[in-house]
């Protein structure tokens, strides 16, 4: 049976604890005056996937700023985003220090995005491991393969919607990789970009299922309704732009080890790094690495 490695998206994650609790105002400030309560809920849902997929690799992967190649072809690309709250901005330091202190392995490329990074890898080792992406970004689902999987955060810790390249195909009647050119017709709000003007989700799905690719659908243009036909047409230079945009690179120059990210993670760890840092673990989320981590 093939080893596991966890592949876990730090932006995803900590933005995600961030907000849960800023809401309402607990940033659970430190003995150093730093907001902590990011931190403390990514290292909790590390921790519960850790228990839950028992894998014996670990990596983060992470953004290294706003800017990347992606901003670079299109420079309105994710610009509807504020900046970050200034009790979150301390907060990407403090996590990678705190994940490193427990030896996570932390990986991020300058001019790319953690997703790239994640793809990457998976393409790297899916024929010696099997890969589990634990993200709250559906974008990931294109990675999907026989040997990569993805769990999509579900609302608390430790809940997941997992998929495989097989449910995938089920639920959306596409192959994973259709996912691009999906997008690239129907745009995302999220990441800002356009798509083309007109065309939904349920159009842009509806298309892709018929003509299989972005390609196919251009040389059988003719066959769309003259709606269709004139969105697509007036859109056309964004379209292609958009698919570049919503491709995931796994061809990132990084270095990658899979020895490296070796799990070795102990109660003893996890106790010197939380008092380190003063974040408010609570004993219970950790016991378990009593006996299921040697």
């Amino acid at each position: 049976m093939k080893q596991k490695l966890l592949i876990v998206d730090g932006m995803a994650l900590l933005f995600r604890s961030f907000y849960a609790t800023a809401i309402h105002g607990r940033y659970m400030i430190n003995k150093h005056g730093i907001p902590t309560n990011g931190v403390h809920g990514l290292i909790r849902h590390l921790l519960a996937a850790i228990k839950h997929f028992s894998p014996h690799y670990v990596v983060c992967c992470w953004d290294l700023g706003a800017k990347t190649y992606r901003t670079e072809l299109f420079d309105q690309y994710k610009a509807n985003r504020s900046e970050p709250p200034q009790e979150l901005i301390p907060q990407f330091d403090l996590a990678k220090q705190a994940l490193n202190d427990i030896q996570i392995l932390n990986i991020g490329v300058p001019m790319y995005e953690a997703d790239d990074c994640i793809g990457t890898i998976a393409e790297k080792v899916k024929d010696e491991l099997e890969v589990m992406i634990l993200t709250g970004d559906r974008d990931l689902l294109q990675l999907l393969d026989k040997h990569v999987h993805v769990a999509i955060l579900k609302k608390g810790i430790g809940n997941y919607s997992i998929y495989s390249k097989e449910r995938f195909i089920e639920e959306y009647q596409i192959q994973p990789k259709q996912l691009i050119d999906v997008k690239a017709l129907m745009g995302d709000s999220s990441d800002n970009y356009p798509g083309v003007k007109g065309i939904g989700e349920k159009t842009a799905f509806k298309l892709i299922v018929q003509y299989q690719s972005i390609e196919q659908l251009l040389k059988c243009i003719d066959e769309l309704t003259n709606a269709q036909k004139r969105k697509i047409k007036e859109d056309i230079e964004m379209l292609k732009l958009s698919r570049k945009l919503a491709e995931i690179d796994v061809n990132v120059p990084l270095e990658f080890e899979i020895s490296e990210a070796k799990l070795n993670l102990t109660i003893e760890k996890i106790e010197e790094m939380k008092n380190k840092y003063d974040i408010g673990l609570s004993t219970s989320t950790f016991i378990f690495l009593d006996e299921a981590v040697s």
